[in-house]
C-alpha cells in the first residue's frame, strides 16, 4: 500500500490497492495530457535561453566534418567534455532539426513527455506515493526550463537512465545495463547510479549474469568510442572521461556558501569523495543489505559462490543466468537513494543538474517517516532553492540542510524487504 495515502494516513477501506491503481492511472493520464499542452505553451510563449546549444552544434559539426581528435572538438563555451554517445545523439538531433532551435525545442518537448511517462510507470510499479502526489512530478519550473528552454544533454541522459531503471523493475538486467551504459556515454553524471546498480547486481545476478552484464556495458562504451579510440585514444579518454574537472563557483547551486578558494581546492574534492564513499558504505551495510546480514556478509557469500562456480568451468559456461528476483521498491530505493547521496556530496551542482534527481524527490520524501506536510515543505523548499538565480549563500545553505534533512529521514525510515519469493531463469 502507498504510504500516507491521505496526509500520512491509510484509513478507510476505499484506499485499497485497486482504488489506488484506478486513481493513479487516471491522474497520470490526465497529467500527461495537461503536460503536452503546457509544453506547447512554454515553447510558443517563453523565450528560449541560449546557453550550450551553439556549442553543441559546433562540436557536432566538427565530428560530422571528420574530426576524430577530441582535443579539437570545441564550441563557444569550451572543449567537448562528454563521451561519444553525446555526439551521436546530437548529430541525430541536428539531422532532424537542421540545427534550428525551435524544432529542437519541439523534440525536447516530446522527450520531456516520454521521460515523464517512464517516470510515471516506475512510480505506478512500486505503489509508494499517494495517488494525488503524482502531481508533484509535474510541478518544477526549473525542470521544464531545462528540457524545453535549454536543450541540455542531461535531459537525454536521464531519460535513458529512467528507461534502464524501468527495465530493471521487470528483471531485464542485460537490456538495462546496455541502456545504462549508453546513458553514461551521453553524460557521465549517470555514473552516480553505478555503485547502487552494482550492489543490486550482486544481490540479484549469478556470477555469469554479473560478468556478462558488465561485459555488455563495457562493450557499449568500446563500440561507441571506437572511431576515437582507433585514432586519438589518449585525447578521447582524457577529455570524455575526465572526473577531475573543476566547475565555476559562480554557477554552483550547492556549496555556494563555501569561499571560492576552498570550493576549487583539491582538499574539498577529496573530502567530499571520502564522505560520498563512506555514506554509500554505511547505507549499503546497514540499510540495503540488512536482510543479508550486512554488506560484508553479502560480499563474502558472493565471493564463495563465485569461486565454486568458476572452479567448474563447464558448468559456468553452459548454465543459465539465474537471478533472484528483487522487489521493485527495493530496486528503486537503492538506485534513487544512492544517486541522492552522490548529489549531496557533489562539489558543484549547476542548474541543469536538478534534472539528475528531481524525479526521484517524491519517492525519497515518501520513504521518510515524516508527516506529509513536512514532506511537502521539503519539496517546496528544494524547488525554491533551485529557482533562485543566481544562487546565493543563503539559498545554497538552505538547500544543503534540506538535503541533509531528507537523508536523515531516509536513514531512520524502515528498510523494505529486498527479495520476492519468485526466481527467474533469465536476466533479460
Amino acid at each position: 500500500m502507498a504510504r500516507g495515502l491521505y496526509f500520512g494516513t491509510k484509513s478507510s477501506a476505499k484506499y485499497s490497492k485497486g482504488y489506488w491503481i484506478s486513481k493513479s492511472t487516471g491522474l497520470t493520464s490526465a497529467l500527461l495530457v495537461a503536460e503536452v499542452i503546457l509544453v506547447a505553451l512554454i515553447i510558443y510563449f517563453v523565450p528560449y535561453t541560449k546557453i550550450d546549444w551553439d556549442a553543441y552544434m559546433s562540436q557536432v559539426d566538427g565530428f560530422l566534418g571528420g574530426e576524430r581528435d577530441y582535443s579539437n572538438l570545441k564550441g563557444d563555451t569550451g572543449p567537448l567534455v562528454y563521451p561519444a554517445g553525446f555526439l551521436y545523439v546530437y548529430s541525430a538531433i541536428k539531422f532532424l532539426t537542421g540545427g534550428q532551435v525551435l524544432p529542437a525545442q519541439i523534440l525536447f518537448g516530446i522527450l520531456y513527455i516520454a521521460n515523464l511517462g517512464i517516470v510515471f510507470l516506475i512510480y505506478l510499479s512500486i505503489d509508494v506515493l499517494p495517488w494525488w502526489a503524482f502531481v508533484l512530478l509535474c510541478l518544477s519550473k526549473r525542470v521544464h526550463s531545462i528540457f524545453m528552454l535549454r536543450l541540455f544533454n542531461d535531459c537525454v541522459a536521464m531519460t535513458m537512465l529512467h528507461a534502464a531503471m524501468l527495465l530493471l523493475l521487470y528483471q531485464k538486467w542485460h537490456s538495462a545495463l546496455i541502456i545504462f551504459s549508453a546513458a553514461v556515454s551521453v553524460k557521465m553524471n549517470v555514473l552516480l547510479f553505478a555503485p547502487p546498480l552494482l550492489l543490486l547486481m550482486l544481490k540479484a545476478l549469478s556470477v555469469k549474469g554479473i560478468l556478462s552484464g558488465l561485459l555488455s556495458a563495457a562493450l557499449v562504451q568500446v563500440v561507441l568510442g571506437l572511431p576515437f579510440l582507433l585514432s586519438y585514444p589518449k585525447a578521447y579518454i582524457s577529455r570524455a572521461f575526465n572526473l577531475g574537472r573543476v566547475f565555476i563557483h559562480f554557477w554552483s547551486v550547492n556549496f555556494k556558501f563555501v569561499p571560492e578558494e576552498i570550493f576549487i581546492s583539491k582538499e574539498l574534492a577529496s573530502a567530499l569523495l571520502v564522505i560520498h564513499l563512506t555514506l554509500l558504505l554505511i547505507f549499503a551495510h546497514h540499510k540495503w543489505c540488512k536482510y543479508e546480514g550486512g554488506l560484508f556478509n553479502l560480499l563474502r557469500s558472493r565471493v564463495c559462490n563465485a569461486i565454486k562456480t568458476l572452479i567448474h568451468v563447464q558448468q559456468f559456461l553452459y548454465c543459465e543466468s539465474i537471478i533472484h528476483v528483487l522487489r521493485k521498491e527495493h530496486i528503486v530505493a537503492v538506485m534513487f537513494v544512492g544517486n541522492f547521496i552522490g548529489i549531496i556530496c557533489a562539489r558543484s551542482l549547476h542548474y541543469q543538474f536538478y534534472s539528475w534527481y528531481f524525479f526521484s524527490l517524491p519517492f525519497l520524501l515518501w520513504k521518510t517517516p515524516f508527516p506529509t506536510i513536512i514532506r511537502l515543505l521539503l519539496f517546496a523548499g528544494v524547488e525554491f532553492c533551485w529557482n533562485v538565480y543566481p544562487s546565493t549563500t543563503f539559498s545554497s545553505l538552505i538547500l544543503f540542510f534540506l538535503h541533509l534533512a531528507i537523508l536523515w529521514g531516509l536513514w531512520i525510515s524502515p528498510t523494505e524487504q529486498p527479495f520476492t519469493e519468485k526466481e527467474s531463469c533469465s536476466s533479460g
